[in-house]
């Protein structure tokens, strides 16, 4: 293990190595969690956490603290805002670009024949596979390493030789933690997502990561679908609908007006209804739908070195009534 520069130049910990000890603890809890615990063809770590498993909204805030490297504490308390929906996840981290872009951003395309899942989770910035990697200097040297994956099946060997060739380690020393959107765990983790889209918005605005030094987001627990189109739905319709993030950046408080101002998701062309129907719409196409609806409902953004904060967006509650039935 080794440490490496992130975005402020700050020292970070392998987000590899901090998660791995999460995932020790849901291996030495699997009854306790109601995951199961197995080795594949090439021996690599397969843990169940919500396909053929019940999981559960415990599960689902492990799998998020694993996402972000262990770089982010995940909470889930009562909190007002929509009064039918009064529990809700909150996510926060001191180094929110590289939980959030180099670990929790579901970005490496994984696929072979019939099967496919995007890898989320610090194994990401191990292997640097994606082009989003060209733009962030952190860089994982680990022992060992972990991706997270939405999907109710295993992925195949030829996609464990793939994240092990990339990452440099042997097979068996990678895990592979999958679960379905539609189950406790998927969704939990799906929402847990609600700073990651804050920063990945930020990020398509051009904003500058190395400005962007704390942040905290939060964004009511769907209920479950046993469809996966509602259910990923209700995950979406959670950050699109009612989540809302504050950021703590440097430089001019201009800069964090303007940033607050484009951030919410009311400013795509595509607001307006559930999810759902949205993906529909366009024929099961996501790619066609506009990126920028993939926000927080909400956004504050306090300028720290003027301790100016700006406000922009709100909470659509009867959206989030709609969508979540």
């Amino acid at each position: 293990m080794s440490a490496s520069q992130n975005t402020s130049g700050r020292a970070s910990a392998s987000v590899n190595a901090l998660a791995g000890e999460i995932v020790d603890r849901l291996v030495a809890g699997a009854a306790q969690y109601r995951v199961h615990v197995s080795r594949g063809e090439l021996g690599e770590l397969l843990i169940d956490a919500g396909a053929k498993v019940p999981g559960g909204i415990d599960v689902g805030l492990l799998l998020t603290e694993i996402c972000m490297g262990g770089l982010g504490r995940v909470t889930l308390a009562h909190a007002p805002g929509a009064p039918k929906w009064p529990f809700w996840l909150t996510v926060s981290s001191n180094d929110p670009v590289v939980a959030c872009l180099a670990s929790q951003y579901a970005g490496w395309s994984l696929s072979h024949e019939k099967f496919f899942a995007l890898g989320s989770g610090p194994g990401r910035a191990q292997a640097r596979a994606e082009k989003l990697f060209e733009e962030l200097p952190y860089r994982d040297q680990a022992e060992r390493v972990t991706i997270v994956l939405e999907s109710a099946a295993p992925p195949p060997k030829e996609v464990v030789e793939k994240v092990a060739t990339k990452s440099g380690v042997a097979p068996d020393k990678v895990a592979f933690i999958y679960a379905p959107t539609q189950s406790l765990a998927g969704g939990a983790q799906v929402v847990g997502r609600v700073l990651e889209v804050a920063l990945h918005k930020a990020h398509e605005l051009h904003f500058p990561l190395d400005d962007i030094v704390d942040g905290i987001a939060t964004a009511p627990l769907s209920p479950p679908h046993p469809d996966f189109v509602q259910a990923m739905g209700r995950t979406n319709d959670a950050i699109i609908y009612a989540g809302r993030a504050h950021l703590f950046v440097k430089g001019p408080a201009a800069a964090a007006r303007e940033l607050a101002e484009k951030l919410p998701s009311s400013n795509s062309r595509d607001y307006g209804q559930p999810f759902a129907e949205i993906f529909k719409a366009y024929k099961g196409d996501f790619y066609k739908i506009d990126g920028s609806l993939f926000s927080p409902a909400e956004a504050l953004v306090t300028a720290i070195e003027t301790g100016e904060t700006f406000r922009a967006g709100e909470i659509n509650e009867a959206l989030l009534d709609k969508s979540f039935g």
